[in-house]
């Protein structure tokens, strides 16, 4: 009744209903794009797609042709995330048991590979996302509104003047970032023709099977991410046996003393606000590609929108079973959630290249009891997480190849391939 009643006074609706996510098939609750509506067509080509190897056909080398995919550093595993700190998809082998055995292969340059210099965020109710990756560069809408003038400047953002949302613009740089293409091969060899067809028949046919409309499929995919299942759904949908008695005082905290509510206010307990928490970048964590000190990256949103009061600010994440995963904030610098909310509760920021005018304000010692604390991770990391993530993961792709990885290493530790 306590929690029931705290939720209640906290939500912008005033109902613990605010929090509730749609079903993932619900498409009519999801947000979407009204140019790339959402079909169950171009959710289960988008399904295959996201997985299939067989379209990683721009690869640096013929050592990795056919051997990644989008699931390479967003594993369902593991929360759609990379099982490790830093996701490689070109010029990774191996898998290991969650992938975190994922490692650069012998015949690639550090600067060939297809890696990132923050960490992947999850796509898991990316739908409520309004201006995607940790800096937001990317869809015209929301924080970006104003921002015109950096659109030809940032990389591949001069997408955001086609009017998509955040999702279908960042899918389609994508796919030519990730270096990979829809071929004959692709459609005629493997099959994927006719679900195109069934997909996007009401496009002419010179516009169908395009890398544009495989990135369509792909973000209503994505959308369709919903982690509806997690135990704090299904208690606040009414079954209040659904969280453990140390959950709900776990989401209790939450809701109160923490103030974590403040800033995870959105239905997917995320936000489109950035700020500066001072924790340290990928280069200072550990073994690190293709990033450094110098890495741009490293300034958050202020890279995008190039103002000094952006610099080193980066997008609310949200939080549905991120404990599926051993790393967090955009360096990976956190390997447990208690880590991260300890991080929290101490309240002092640990990179000394932000100027402390940046930090934000509701970065301050919390002071919140042990049992508050193991409450509190708890909730997070259990009371967030829903159990059955397996169910947005294809049964096969059409190549047959191997997923998400099809590499010799992964094939055997996948148990897969010939």
């Amino acid at each position: 009744l306590e929690l029931i009643s705290q939720i209640r006074s906290v939500s912008p609706t005033g109902t613990e209903d605010f929090y509730v996510l749609p079903n993932h098939t619900d498409y009519s609750n999801i947000p979407q794009d009204p140019l790339n509506p959402i079909t169950w067509e171009k959710v289960e080509l988008g399904k295959m797609l996201f997985f299939e190897t067989g379209i990683a056909l721009d690869a640096n080398h013929n050592a990795s042709m056919g051997t990644y995919s989008c699931g390479s550093c967003h594993n369902p595993a593991a929360g759609f995330l990379p099982g490790n700190s830093q996701g490689i998809a070109d010029g990774g082998i191996g898998f290991g048991l969650n992938g975190e055995g994922r490692d650069i292969s012998p015949v690639y340059l550090p600067e060939e590979l297809d890696i990132q210099g923050n960490r992947p965020l999850s796509v898991l109710n990316v739908a409520f996302v309004e201006n995607s990756t940790w800096n937001g560069r990317f869809g015209s809408e929301g924080v970006n509104v104003g921002t015109e003038d950096r659109w030809l400047v940032a990389e591949g953002t001069d997408r955001n003047e086609e009017g998509l949302a955040a999702l279908e613009t960042q899918n389609i740089e994508g796919m030519d970032l990730h270096r990979m293409e829809i071929t004959d091969e692709v459609l005629d060899g493997y099959g994927y023709r006719k679900y195109f067809d069934e997909a996007f028949g009401d496009l002419p046919e010179e516009e169908r099977y395009t890398k544009r409309t495989a990135s369509f499929a792909i973000s209503a995919y994505l959308r369709a991410l919903i982690t509806n299942k997690a135990p704090f759904q299904a208690y606040l949908k009414g079954d209040r046996t659904a969280m453990t008695e140390q959950e709900k005082r776990g989401a209790l905290v939450f809701f109160s003393d923490a103030k974590c509510y403040q800033c995870h206010k959105n239905v997917n307990l995320g936000a489109n606000e950035y700020y500066a928490l001072g924790v340290k970048d990928l280069y200072e964590t550990g073994q690190a590609f293709n990033t450094s000190e110098a890495d741009t990256r490293n300034l958050g949103r202020g890279e995008f929108t190039g103002k000094e009061e952006d610099m080193y600010k980066f997008r609310i994440p949200q939080l549905y079973n991120l404990g599926d995963a051993d790393f967090y904030f955009h360096g990976s610098s956190k390997q447990t959630l208690r880590e991260v909310v300890d991080y929290f509760n101490e309240g002092v920021p640990e990179n000394d290249n932000v100027p402390s005018s940046q930090i934000a304000r509701q970065l301050r010692p919390l002071n919140l009891s042990e049992m508050q604390l193991e409450d509190l991770t708890a909730f997070l990391e259990n009371g967030l997480r829903d159990p059955d993530l397996l169910r947005y993961q294809p049964d096969f792709v059409l190549s047959g190849n191997c997923f998400p990885n099809n590499d010799l290493f992964s094939q055997i530790e996948l148990g897969c391939g010939e």
